[in-house]
Parts: structure tokens; sequence; C-alpha cells
């Protein structure tokens, strides 16, 4: 998972400038919410600028215009001010406007990159494996240091000047336009994003700190497997092993499908663990604490074998959540452009309608291959199929030892985060990548040692380390750290690449972070390579296609899931923690009978509402099966080329919309059908 932890407002819209050809020139309607300085007024300065500068510079200056309008409040200054403003502020001369662009680039990147430093380390104590945290720790870990950043640039007239000479675009423009914009054109248009909208620094600095109250909250969750007993008071867990969820969890539940003695019996108890998680009925005690017994089925709780009276979690969970639903809402106000939480995500972010996301996923949940593919799980496993078998992981190519020895192996090869640091340029070079290259890349990569599952987060200025952030236990990585760790190191290579290798600064990163994440899998299904395990087996590229699609079956389910959820919560913003509990329960259950129960069994299953990124990363899971589709697509590019070469090529195009993006790379846009196409063929080579 990549996380960013620049200022939200980067993430509001990424809209696109035209040079050569001219759309209507009227300003788009999400920008006509004037809040102190009258349209009418606006109109007639615009004409008058344009009475000096040629109509051939209409468009930028009514748009340019507009954006300033509304923007302004009574504390920038009176209507006349206004006026003098725009009429002394826009730039005809192309010249003056490319040095303004320069000089805008530069300091924005100084400020982005250092209060990004600045943040990164602030968070350190809640984020890395250390001493406990003290509640000192989590304010300075929720403090947003660029809260009042904006606020400073229009008070000093620097962002109404940005506004005034870089129009914003609607996507449906973009999407239009963009595809005969020079890249100079797409940076010019990606400065015009940045300042869209004025929001108080108190409502920015109240979401980071209920977003860095809910990373902790997860960051914390953690099951101790080796005190979990079922009915016979047997343990089946190693006593030391601990489990963050809901990743950990989900990672030993497929570990356990190469345990064929008591494989199965772990995955019902950890099952169930993950619904007494979800329904809240999991003992507080039981969370993050080793000094009690805990039998999930019966959901007693011991101390030295005597009962206790257990208390439950007794809703938390969802009152993170709420508390995310609010501070997000408190945006709503001032982002009349982008004007929920959803819109923000799917138009803003990511660039993709949300409904033709859903369509997507729609597509694919209901094809006629989910069920054929479930019939080869079912043979594979020689069993009916059970709801946890969503987290089905048979098609990867694994090499014949249980985990235990595979965890052995990245241990002792990896005893500390100092090691894989120092091995990465290795495993860039098995990548493909070249040794001067591979060493450039690693060089800006650090590796952490996380309290939570791992994440990567990129830099924000060019020559800054990205951070590779993975649990590693005293004894070594085990096999799971390690997996998330190779994970993760695709993020930063992402992350290296768009800022070091883009031709400019306002498009560093990528389209979205799907982008991110389909690097990450192609480095991620790579890991035993990487340990020097060849793959042998014949049907292995047949079951990769398998493998992508049943990890979109999964995942797609919990994407609507987090959709409705938030849908759900805007209808009903007075909702209690118990109530909001009671609906991503009841939504959990539909979206299951509807898509998963007449494949995996079961009715009314609620295990689609355990991931933790619901909790503590508001609407990114969309992010995984779109990252599977690019991945696949990708992938099928790059068939008889360098994968370094090509991750090169295509991802030094950097942040323009992720359609145009597609069609550049791979011919078309992002689409279900070539997954589909590849599960049809090989589900008729096992005939």
């Amino acid at each position: 998972m990549k996380t960013n932890l620049i200022t939200v407002l980067i993430l509001f819209s990424f809209q696109s400038l035209l040079f050569a050809v001219k759309p209507n020139s009227t300003t788009p309607g999400i920008m006509k919410k004037n809040v102190y300085i009258d349209a009418t007024l606006a109109k007639n300065v615009a004409g008058t600028i344009i009475g000096e500068v040629g109509e051939s510079s209409r468009f930028r200056v009514e748009r340019g215009v507009a954006q300033v309008a509304g923007l302004w409040r009574k504390e920038d200054g009176t209507p006349e001010d206004f006026s003098a403003f725009c009429k002394t502020g826009f730039i005809e001369d192309q010249m003056q406007l490319d040095t303004l662009f320069e000089k805008l680039q530069r300091n924005l990147e100084i400020i982005s990159g250092y209060f990004h430093k600045i943040d990164l380390q602030l968070k350190e104590p809640v984020q890395l494996s250390g001493p406990e945290i003290t509640p000192v720790d989590e304010l300075f870990g929720g403090y947003d240091i660029s809260s009042h950043l904006d606020e400073d640039l229009f008070a000093n007239k620097i962002a109404f000047r940005t506004a005034l000479n870089f129009p914003y675009y609607s996507l449906e423009e973009k999407t239009k336009l963009g595809k005969q914009w020079t890249r100079k054109q797409w940076a010019y248009a990606r400065m015009g994003d940045r300042f869209t909208t004025r929001i108080p620094s108190g409502v920015l600095q109240n979401l980071s700190q209920v977003l860095a109250s809910a990373d902790a909250y997860i960051s914390g969750y953690n099951i101790c497997m080796g005190n979990l007993q079922n009915n016979k008071q047997e343990k089946l867990f190693p006593v030391d092993m601990k489990l963050i969820s809901h990743w950990g969890l989900r990672d030993e539940l497929k570990s356990d499908y190469s345990d064929k003695k008591r494989g199965v019996e772990k995955q019902e108890m950890i099952y169930t663990v993950m619904k007494r998680i979800i329904d809240q009925s999991i003992p507080a005690d039981a969370i993050s604490n080793d000094k009690y017994t805990w039998n999930p089925e019966s959901n007693e709780l011991y101390s030295d074998g005597n009962l206790l009276t257990a208390k439950p979690e007794n809703n938390k969970r969802y009152e993170m959540l709420l508390a995310s639903f609010r501070a997000n809402k408190e945006l709503d106000a001032y982002t009349p452009q982008l004007s929920d939480a959803l819109i923000r995500n799917f138009n803003g972010n990511m660039e993709i309608l949300q409904q033709d996301i859903e369509t997507l996923f729609i597509k694919l949940l209901t094809s006629p291959e989910v069920k054929k593919v479930a019939g080869v799980i079912r043979k594979n496993l020689g069993r009916s199929l059970r709801p946890y078998d969503i987290w089905y992981n048979g098609f990867k190519s694994k090499p014949d030892m249980p985990e235990e020895e595979l965890s052995k192996l990245t241990s002792k090869k990896y005893p500390n985060s100092t090691a894989f640091e120092t091995d990465l340029p290795e495993i860039l070079k098995k990548l493909g990548w070249s040794a001067k290259k591979a060493t450039e890349i690693a060089s800006l990569v650090k590796v952490d040692p996380a309290r939570g599952s791992g994440h990567a987060t990129g830099a924000m200025m060019h020559n800054d380390y990205s951070h590779l952030r993975t649990r590693i236990a005293p004894t070594g990585m085990d096999y799971k750290g390690y997996n998330i760790a190779v994970h993760e190191f695709g993020h930063n290579t992402e992350e290296t690449i768009t800022m070091n290798d883009v031709d400019y600064w306002m498009l560093s990163g990528v389209p979205n972070t799907a982008f991110t994440e389909a690097v990450a899998f192609m480095f991620q299904k790579r890991d035993l390579e990487l340990l020097g395990f060849k793959n042998t087996k014949a049907d292995a590229e047949n079951n990769l296609a398998l493998d992508d699609f049943w990890s979109c079956y999964e995942i797609m389910g919990v994407s609507l899931l987090d959709i409705a959820t938030w849908e759900w919560m805007y209808a009903h913003p007075d909702a209690t923690p118990q109530e909001l509990k009671e609906a991503v329960i009841a939504k959990a259950k539909e979206i299951w009978n509807t898509y998963y129960a007449g494949v995996l069994g079961g009715k009314d299953e609620p295990i689609l509402a355990i991931y933790s990124h619901m909790i503590d990363s508001p609407l990114y899971l969309s992010n995984y099966p779109i990252g599977y589709l690019i991945s696949f697509q990708v992938e099928g590019k790059m068939k008889g080329n360098s994968m370094a070469d090509e991750i090169q090529r295509m991802y030094s195009q950097g942040r323009i919309i992720p359609q145009i993006w597609m069609n550049n790379n791979v011919g078309a846009d992002i689409s279900t059908e070539p997954l589909l196409e590849a599960v049809r063929k090989t589900l008729e080579k096992k005939r």
C-alpha cells in the first residue's frame, strides 16, 4: 500500500490546460460559485483585459478571472482591488508565462518536499517500531504542518496569481482534449490544478488528526495467535505469532492452505476471529494482549485457566470510521467543484468516474468465468468451498516447502532492515535494471521497521528518499514480511522513477495510486524468483491469469462495500457507531449474497467488512482491483521486452490522466476484457 502524506489539497482536482485547441470559453459550472465577487464584475473585468490583450487570449482570460472571482474573499480586498489585481496580474506574453511557471514549480517543490520530510519525521514514533507510543507522540503524529500553507499563499496573492494564469479544467474536458497536449501543456495544466479551493487550516488540521488516530488504531490492532484455543483447549499457532488485522490474519489464512493436517482448522479459527472483529464482539483484552487466552468460537476469555467476564471492543472500529467520515465531510463546503468525498476520490483523485469503476467491477463479478474458476479451486482443494476461500492462493507458483522453511530462509537473508536495504540494488538487477540504474534507484530508498503492516511513502522533491516500511521480527524478516516488503519496494521504485525521471515536477507521480499498485503487484508476484526459486511448472503463466482474476474477484466486492459504506454515511450523517456497524454488516451481507454466496457458499456472510483500509484509508480500496487490471494489461504489453525498460519508459510519463496514460502505453482503456480472455484460454487448456 502506498501512502501520501502531503496536504490533501493536492488530491482534489487534477485538471488540464489547452493552448492549441479552444474549448467553449465559458467557465464550467463547477467554478461559478462566487462568494464575494459579483459575476457581472468578473465578466466586465475579463472583457477589459481581452480588449487589451486580444481575442486569442479570451479563453485563458475568462477562465482565469472567473477562477479568481470564485476564490476571492472580503479579507482579500475590495472589488476594486480584485479588478486591479486581475488587470495587472494576467500574463499574455509566453516567455513571461514560462518564467512564472518555472518559479512556481521550483518553489512549490521546495515547500512540498521539506514539509513532507518534516511530516515523516514527526510520524516516526507512531509508525516505526520502537518505544511505547505516548500521547504527545500521537499529537505530533496527527499534526499537519502544511495546514496553513494555502491560507498564506492566498494572503500573499501567490495562489491568486497562479489561478489567474493557469486555468482549471473538468475531468470531462481533460478527457476530450488531453490527447492533443504537449508535455509542457500537461505541466501547465497540473499547475492549474493547484489552487481550486480554500479550505480553512482548522478543517485540514482536524482531518489530519483524525486520520492519524485511525492509523494508530489499525497499526496497533494485533491478535496474539499463540493465545488462541479451540473447544478442546488446543492451541494451533506458534506461541510467539502476532498478526495484525486484517493483513496478517489474511496472509496466515493463505499460508495455511499448505498445511494438510490442520490447515482447515486454522483457517476456520482465523475466519471466526475476523467475524468477531467485524461485529465488535471481540473481547477488548484479546487485542494486542498476550496475557489472556481466548476461544474465538465460544468468545470466552481466560486468565491462568480461569474464565473471565470479557468486555467487547464495543464499536470502536466504527467510531473511527465515523470520525473519518465527519472530518472528510467538513471539506464539502469548501470544494463545490468536487462536492463530497466520493466525488473527490473518483473524479478528483483517481480521475476515473465512480460509475465507470463500478461497471468494471460488476462485469467481472458477474462473469461466467467466476464459477468456472471456482470449480478449478474446488477440484484442487478436494472439498466444497468455504467463504474464506475468497483468499485461495493455490494458483501462485510456490516451491515445495512449507512457509516456515521459507521464513527461515528470509530471516537468515534479512535479519534486519539494513540487510534488506543493502540488497535492494541486487533485487533490481534481478528484475532487469542495469547495475548503474539499480544503484541509482536503490540509493534513494530507505527501509524502516514498521509498527503496522507496512507501506511505502515517496519523496516530494528530487533526490530525496522514498521510504519502505515493513514488519521485521526480532528473529528477522519472515516470509510474510518479505512478501510485503517486495510489494512495497515496487512502490518505492515507481516513486523514485516518477519523481526523478519525469520531465516536469508538476507531472511527477502517477495518474492515480492504482498505477503504483500495478508496479507493486509486478514486483510481488516475482518474490520467490528473487529468492532463487525458478518457476518450473508448465502452466505457471496460465495460473498467473487465474491468480489475478481471483484476486480481483476478492477485492472488487470489498471495494463495492467501501463505496456503499460512504454512500450510506452521506445519507445518514447523524448515525451512531452502532447504526453504522449494522449498516456496514448489512451491506456486506447484501454484496456477499449477490456475488459470492452462489460460488463460495454461505448466506449473509459479513467477511467483506474485515478490511482495515476501510478504517484508516478512506476510499482507497478501489485502487487495488484497478491496479490488478492495469498490471495485467501492462504485463501483456511487456511480453518479449525487458520489464525494467518498459517500466522506465511507461512511468516516465508521470501524472497524466489514467485513460490517456493507458492508451499511450497499451493502446486501450482500463478494461477487464484482457484478463477475462486470458482466463477463458487458461480454462480451455485445463479441460
